[in-house]
């Protein structure tokens, strides 16, 4: 011990540790982070959507087709094969593709590929390809990895039209995932604004509104989305067609963050905070996104991330019943819609690779979801 310590009285020395022990005290958002990184599945769901959201922000740069051109001689190509070993059974660093030639099976009279080893193609990085516009502002042509000399390079297949799978899924996933976000962010908007309006106002403001929400949920929701979605104009442009279907799950999703947002509104209107707030004349919108909504903000931030899949699965169905996005637009369940029969399926099996997409999406936002609400758990450990 050195002679400073010895100087200091024993008393001010345990003061000192005290003040030590509080500056650690740790906070409601270190706390959060550290419950989050404990949850592998949280972490990995994370991980999964930022992968996911990604992939639609850069989709012209990772689709090595245009996912509107269509080839009618290479209509239902199967997922061609990536080769790192040669017909000798040597190893090769960069990965490569043989080139495809066209037969015909004479048992079944079904055309059939077979490749050509003659000569190697070896999938290229940052390649030119077919233009785009970024951002809508300029034009580029570069993408992620592509063959050259005009080979047939389709890792997922083609579907009826010839057209990439591969390039259609990550131009689909700029769609759903924008209806699933854009959707959300409205349920989050218009639920956390009448729940509010609901539990603060109370009485007969709160009884209107709740009889609202019993008539809305009343109904099926799939069966609604299909009624609703058929009013939908078949002249409307691609554009008005997706923003209709984003308003009409915004206005089926509501409901259950709007009774969440009220429950917690009914607990926090007679509190010390807020009769102080409103004695000193605060108005009610002040009252309410300043001192109500924050304490409520773990329900909505949960509610919301678990609404993003569940609007995923319902565009999805929508699509692939026929009642949802039509083309030109490209969307999973647009896609899916091409494997809606079972002699299609048994045919054409990678037909129903976007099915995997959606399934990855929807276990990423629930695992998100979940590992949120657990972190934000005010009574967690």
């Amino acid at each position: 011990m050195s002679n400073e310590q010895l100087s200091i009285p024993k008393d001010q020395q345990s003061m000192n540790v005290v003040v030590e022990e509080r500056v650690k005290v740790e906070s409601f958002k270190d706390k959060v982070i550290r419950r989050f990184k404990k949850n592998n599945l949280a972490v990995v769901g994370l991980v999964l959507v930022s992968i996911i959201i990604l992939i639609s922000l850069f989709a012209p740069f990772l689709s090595p087709y245009d996912y509107k051109g269509s080839k009618v001689a290479n209509s239902y190509l199967s997922p061609q094969r990536i080769h790192f070993i040669d017909e000798k059974g040597d190893f090769h660093l960069r990965p490569f593709v043989y080139k495809l030639e066209e037969g015909m099976d004479p048992d079944t009279w079904e055309r059939t590929y077979v490749e050509d080893t003659a000569r190697r193609y070896p999938i290229n990085f940052f390649v030119s390809g077919w233009s785009y516009k970024v951002l809508g502002l300029f034009k580029m042509d570069l993408h992620l990895f592509g063959v050259e000399d005009q080979v047939t390079f389709h890792i997922l297949g083609t579907d009826q039209l010839g057209r990439d799978l591969l390039s259609r899924i990550i131009y689909g996933s700029r769609v759903s995932v924008t209806i699933a976000l854009l959707g959300a962010t409205i349920t989050v908007m218009v639920g956390s604004a009448i729940g509010a309006i609901s539990g603060y106002y109370a009485g007969k403001v709160d009884m209107i509104i709740q009889r609202i929400i019993e008539m809305i949920k009343m109904f099926p929701k799939l069966p609604l989305w299909m009624a609703l979605s058929v009013a939908i104009p078949a002249e409307w442009p691609p554009m008005a067609t997706l923003t209709g279907i984003i308003c009409i799950f915004a206005f089926l999703s509501w409901t259950d963050l709007a009774r969440e947002v009220r429950g917690k509104v009914l607990s926090y209107r007679n509190t010390e905070f807020v009769l102080a707030a409103e004695t000193l004349g605060a108005p009610t919108s002040y009252i309410i996104i300043k001192h109500i909504l924050p304490n409520a903000l773990s329900h909505i931030i949960i509610i919301g991330t678990i609404t993003i899949p569940q609007l995923v699965l319902s565009e999805s169905a929508l699509s692939f019943l026929g009642l949802g996005l039509q083309p030109p637009m490209v969307s999973w369940g647009v896609l899916l819609n091409n494997a809606s029969n079972l002699q299609t399926i048994s045919q054409y099996p990678w037909l129903m690779i976007p099915g995997l997409f959606i399934l990855v999406t929807v276990l990423g936002f629930n695992f998100l979801g979940d590992g949120l609400r657990d972190a934000i758990d005010p009574y967690g450990d």
